[in-house]
């Protein structure tokens, strides 16, 4: 017995419909071009919008890259002083006091290290990466900045100087690269981040070092006089400091910003020291500004036969009564408010000899606008 129902001869009939016009659209598709897809847009997560490449010069590098390309520029540095054996011994030895890490500079053979790493050097010993070794001459010093430049007389194809990157350019976060030479092991690389701009350190001299660097990249003992890479393999500071209570890393490195090492390095080859650019005055400590309640940073005296003596500025004077008086406040500096005199020196620390600054000055309720040209510091 057939259990199934007789079909509808009307619901053939549309079935069949069906298909002929499934088939009839199916051949039109075909015979027309295929359509342009609109660009994608941004947001747009069906297509990624592929972004044309950077130019080359600006791509970042790998880390094997950047080593390869940064470690044949990185030098040892090692700092060999005189001793004596005893307190009534006139014979002298020749003892290793100290070492750190250095890179070319140009191709006339300087080398770029820390002041601290060289200080009281009686011999300095350059070395390369391949071994080669190099007595050295210091070419000048900067101690607050804690720079130094020494020569050695390398053939040229031996030297390989560091291409330089503005430190102005730098952005938090940004990827960064230590090579040098951390507890004697050559030719280091260890990576890390940018971490923080703007710092302040102390140098040996206890003058501040202003715009300095932070980082976390591994900086150890003998880091010191290296340089600080980015993507590309360019310097963008020079490593100087650490900030850890064993002396050994601790996740917070320092170094100068390259756009002071440019300024200072070409002045310790030309004239083996640092020229530093002043008001021509002497300025009162701060504690001394801050108990009177004074806003600003005080004069204390104006140096004979500059700028600032002859745009009238003065500095403290006695009054008829035998009183002390205070004389001009300095409140700005190019429109920059100033309350103590780190952050006066902070400002002209850029500058140079002959440059022209506006003094925001007051004076018993008075404001007015000083501009005079920066002098040499003695």
């Amino acid at each position: 017995m057939n259990t199934n129902s007789p079909r509808s001869p009307l619901l053939t009939v549309a079935l069949a419909a069906v298909v002929v016009l499934l088939l009839v659209q199916l051949k039109q598709q075909r015979s027309q071009p295929a359509p342009v897809l609109p660009a994608a847009v941004p947001g747009d997560s069906a297509k990624p919008v592929k972004r044309p490449a950077l130019p080359e010069a600006l791509s970042p590098l790998t880390a094997s890259e950047v080593y390869r390309k940064v470690s044949p520029s990185v030098v040892s540095v090692v700092n060999s002083g005189l001793v004596r054996r005893g307190f009534f011994s006139v014979q002298l030895y020749e003892v290793e006091q100290g070492s750190g890490s250095g890179f070319v500079w140009d191709k006339d053979g300087h080398i770029v290290s820390n002041y601290h790493v060289i200080h009281n050097a009686s011999r300095i010993n350059v070395t390369f990466p391949d071994g080669t070794g190099y007595a050295a001459e210091i070419v000048g010093v900067a101690p607050d900045y804690d720079l130094a430049v020494l020569k050695i007389n390398a053939p040229p194809e031996l030297l390989h100087p560091v291409e330089v990157f503005s430190s102005i350019n730098l952005e938090v976060g940004r990827n960064v690269y230590a090579i040098g030479n951390p507890f004697g092991l050559d030719t280091t690389l260890s990576a890390g981040i940018v971490s923080a701009l703007g710092r302040t350190i102390t140098s040996m001299t206890d003058r501040k070092i202003y715009n300095v660097i932070q980082t976390d990249a591994a900086i150890n003992p003998g880091n010191s006089g290296g340089p600080l890479l980015n993507c590309c393999g360019e310097i963008i500071g020079v490593n100087t400091a650490i900030l850890s209570p064993s002396g050994a890393y601790a996740g917070i490195g320092f170094a100068v910003p390259s756009d002071t090492v440019s300024r200072i390095v070409p002045q310790l080859i030309k004239k083996g020291r640092v020229t530093r650019a002043g008001l021509g005055l002497r300025l009162l400590p701060d504690h001394v500004t801050s108990r009177s309640k004074i806003d600003g940073v005080a004069i204390y005296a104006v140096f004979d036969q500059t700028p600032a003596a002859a745009a009238g500025l003065q500095g403290l004077r006695i009054s008829p009564a035998n009183k002390l008086l205070f004389g001009d406040i300095i409140t700005a500096v190019n429109s920059t408010p100033v309350k103590t005199t780190e952050e006066l020196q902070a400002i002209l620390d850029p500058l140079n000899p002959g440059d022209n600054v506006t003094l925001s000055v007051t004076n018993s309720n008075s404001v007015r606008e000083v501009e005079i040209s920066l002098v040499e510091e003695p």
